[in-house]
């Protein structure tokens, strides 16, 4: 691992903060801003140094070895980042949601369709199976888009399963940790338990986002090393699907109340046109400008440094 300042960990604290901030935005994945900030690799590599001969080594050679092979500042500046996010923004995405819906997915989904071009150009050979792939994404996407939100948002098993998922998608270039967590109907749910400090709920996803990613890391690993454009090729597809559910103008056909949450079990995407109320076409067109925008100027400056 490189050797580094305190400076160049500052710099992967904020990184963490891009990342927590994408995070908490059922839009654009953490990964993807791992991916354009440049410490995609490393952070895999990183997740998968986590095992039991961690602590044969610790015992053996001692706390710094342990610390070194972990690249254990790395993760604490990048984890330190992600947390300050995701404790700072999650009040304030839960307003924006809930008063001022078609602004917020305008922004997300001009993040998404650019994430589509950023993954989709690291594929450096298309072939059938890619294209395949592709289209198998898409659909599969798609498909889970039209279901509707689970019934079980509050039980702690499903939580602990719903947190395993999200981190999952979250390391995944392309794939939001959020988003998925919306489509598992966990999303309110987790983030009202983080705003209200529900200790129950934030450590029961917290634990299931443990054994996520741990287990996860792996299969990612081995999946970029030997299909590195297959799989990213899936992603692009999941990313291309995903789109159904974060235009932003919908009409609602079916709602039900779960306590005191009003959930939306049935939705259909309509024209901005034929929106029963104020499309704000003006602020959503500028909004997924930015979002569009903004994937391009993280992606210039990584490419700079």
């Amino acid at each position: 691992m490189e050797n580094r300042n305190l400076f160049n960990y500052l710099i992967i604290t904020l990184k963490g903060m891009a990342m927590g901030a994408a995070d908490v935005v059922p839009g654009v994945s953490g990964g993807t801003i791992a991916f354009i900030s440049g410490i995609y690799e490393e952070l895999i590599t990183s997740i998968n140094n986590v095992n039991p001969s961690l602590l044969k080594i610790w015992r053996r050679e001692g706390f710094k070895a342990f610390w070194i092979k972990l690249n254990g500042s790395f993760l604490l500046s990048l984890l330190l980042g992600i947390a300050i996010s995701i404790l700072s923004l999650a009040k304030f995405i839960s307003w924006l949601l809930e008063n001022q819906p078609i602004p917020l997915w305008s922004f997300f989904f001009g993040l998404v369709v650019a994430s589509i071009f950023f993954v989709g150009k690291e594929i450096k050979k298309w072939t059938l199976a890619t294209v395949l792939m592709l289209i198998f994404g898409a659909a599969i996407a798609y498909y889970v888009t039209t279901l509707p939100p689970s019934e079980n948002i509050d039980s702690l098993p499903y939580l602990f399963f719903s947190g395993a998922l999200a981190i999952c998608a979250m390391i995944l270039p392309g794939i939001s940790g959020a988003f998925i967590l919306v489509l598992l109907g966990s999303y309110k749910t987790i983030l009202d338990a983080v705003h209200e400090r529900d200790i129950k709920i934030v450590l029961t996803v917290g634990l299931g986002a443990i054994f996520g990613l741990l287990s996860f890391a792996k299969l990612l690993k081995w999946m970029f090393t030997h299909y590195k454009n297959i799989t990213l090729a899936l992603l692009t597809g999941f990313i291309i699907g995903s789109l159904n559910k974060i235009w932003p103008w919908k009409e609602v056909l079916e709602s039900k109340l779960f306590g005191d949450k009003l959930i939306v079990l049935k939705e259909q995407n309509i024209s901005p046109y034929s929106f029963d109320g104020d499309p704000q076409i003006i602020y959503a067109i500028l909004l997924a400008i930015s979002g569009f925008s903004l994937i391009f100027i993280l992606e210039k400056l990584a490419t700079k440094k």
